[in-house]
């Protein structure tokens, strides 16, 4: 889903699954399969997906009365007119009349009998939205950042307990903490889901279930994501290319390519968007050019550049904030400074009045504080990397952890904090994460970034 100021897109989806074959258990239907287990469907959730039937999606106020309402029969999503800025409604999806995704929801859950699989949750969907700011509104965000995060819940492995256990955080943030919107620092799929042997690729709509769709769930049903793209989602580092699934997925043509002005898009995914008056977001794709674009990175593309240009050399918001899969500053382990970035885009900072800039791609909690920027890297959100950074003093490294984690940041006139949360403590609030300096000194967050 995604809000503006005044209207909204809705998605609807969804998954085959059948039982193993001693039926004990359940297990997704593959893309290929779909076919003939779902009466010829090629695919079943994305922008790209067949209708499920005549859809009407209606928007109501708080009170049940519906305010607005937008009817399709072609595709599986669609953009909703005529609300008010900065307003709560709660929202419905009727398919030939039968509400989409009503009552109990089975999700994949821990089994009696060991691991995860397939049951009744005990939960439903509370379907709201609320609306963005007006353009001209003068206001404060909270907002979460994830990255790295695509691991698959469905294995019983420590990587799906780990992905599980952040989202789980994610998801209070959301309802109790007041969060707008999410950003996706990249890696959004991997390669085969850690802990079992196959060879998903993230090509196909059941790749995702496990990754994004069932882990976040009932958070991408209340909030936007805003994804960038990472080096797992190319083939930077597999031998696939995920970036027409995940742009389907999500639905990145129906929300950025409407105005040629805020993005630059094929190949590429670039693109620009406002929060009321004081913030705005650009993403910027780090990722490998591919050959016929005779340049090494995206972002060296004439046009990419020239978009980027021209948005950083726009009169600059209170809270201009870049965000990208790859960082600039990273002291490691498996990473470190990227000079590319550094020559090309740091100068369109400085230029650009940016005060902060997050990244992920290395998987563990960095804070580096540079030429008046504050430059987070928050890489963990389902891989964990667990050797030390070793180059503080050239990433210029003020804090780091290494820890799993979402990074909540809430933003007022002139102050930032933010504040990584690893997971939920047993009366079901955050559990806060602390970082250290190089030189092994315990930090508690929130770490404060001012004009």
């Amino acid at each position: 889903m995604d809000v503006t100021h005044d209207r909204a897109l809705i998605a609807w989806g969804g998954f085959w699954f059948e039982p193993t074959g001693d039926r004990t258990r359940w297990r997704i239907v593959d893309d290929e399969r779909l076919p003939e287990v779902a009466g010829g469907r090629r695919g079943c959730i994305g922008a790209e997906a067949e209708p499920y039937g005549a859809a009407q999606v209606e928007v109501l106020d708080m009170a049940g009365a519906v305010v607005a309402r937008a009817t399709t029969a072609q595709r599986c999503w669609a953009w909703v007119e005529g609300l008010e800025p900065d307003t709560e409604y709660r929202y419905r999806v009727l398919i030939d009349g039968e509400e989409w995704g009503a009552g109990e929801r089975w999700d994949w859950t821990p089994d009696d009998a060991g691991g995860y699989s397939l049951k009744p949750a005990g939960r439903s969907y509370d379907l709201r939205l609320r609306t963005a700011p007006d353009p001209e509104a003068r206001v404060g965000l909270t907002f979460a950042a994830i990255g790295d995060y695509g691991v698959g819940i469905c294995a019983d492995s420590e990587s799906s307990r780990r992905q599980r256990r952040v989202a789980e955080a994610l998801e209070h943030l959301v309802t109790a903490c007041g969060v707008r919107l999410v950003l996706s620092l990249g890696d959004n799929v991997y390669l085969g889901e850690e802990g079992r042997i196959g060879n998903e690729s993230g090509g196909e709509d059941d790749d995702w279930y496990s990754s994004f769709y069932q882990p976040y769930r009932y958070v991408i049903s209340r909030v936007p994501v805003f994804p960038a793209v990472g080096n797992h989602d190319t083939t930077d580092s597999e031998g696939s290319d995920d970036r027409a699934q995940m742009e389907d997925n999500f639905h990145t043509a129906q929300r950025f390519r409407d105005d040629d002005a805020r993005a630059s898009v094929s190949p590429g995914l670039f693109y620009r968007f406002r929060y009321g008056a004081d913030v705005e977001f650009v993403c910027i794709d780090t990722s490998l050019a591919t050959p016929d674009e005779h340049v090494h990175r995206f972002f060296e593309d004439a046009k990419h550049l020239r978009w980027l240009e021209e948005t950083f050399a726009r009169q600059a918001p209170r809270w201009r904030i870049p965000f990208s899969h790859h960082p600039a500053y990273c002291a490691g382990p498996e990473h470190g400074n990227d000079p590319e970035i550094l020559q090309v885009l740091d100068p369109l900072f400085a230029a650009g009045g940016v005060r902060l800039v997050l990244s992920g791609h290395e998987h563990n909690f960095q804070l580096t504080r540079a030429h008046g920027r504050t430059y987070v890297v928050s890489g963990a959100g389902g891989k964990l990397r667990e050797q030390l950074p070793h180059d503080f003093d050239a990433a210029h490294t003020e804090a780091w952890a290494m820890q799993a984690h979402v990074l909540l940041v809430e933003l007022d006139a002139d102050t930032a904090r933010l504040t990584p949360v690893s997971g939920l403590r047993a009366d079901g609030s955050p559990h806060l994460m602390t970082a250290l300096t190089p030189s092994n000194d315990v930090l508690r967050p929130p770490f404060i970034v001012t004009p």
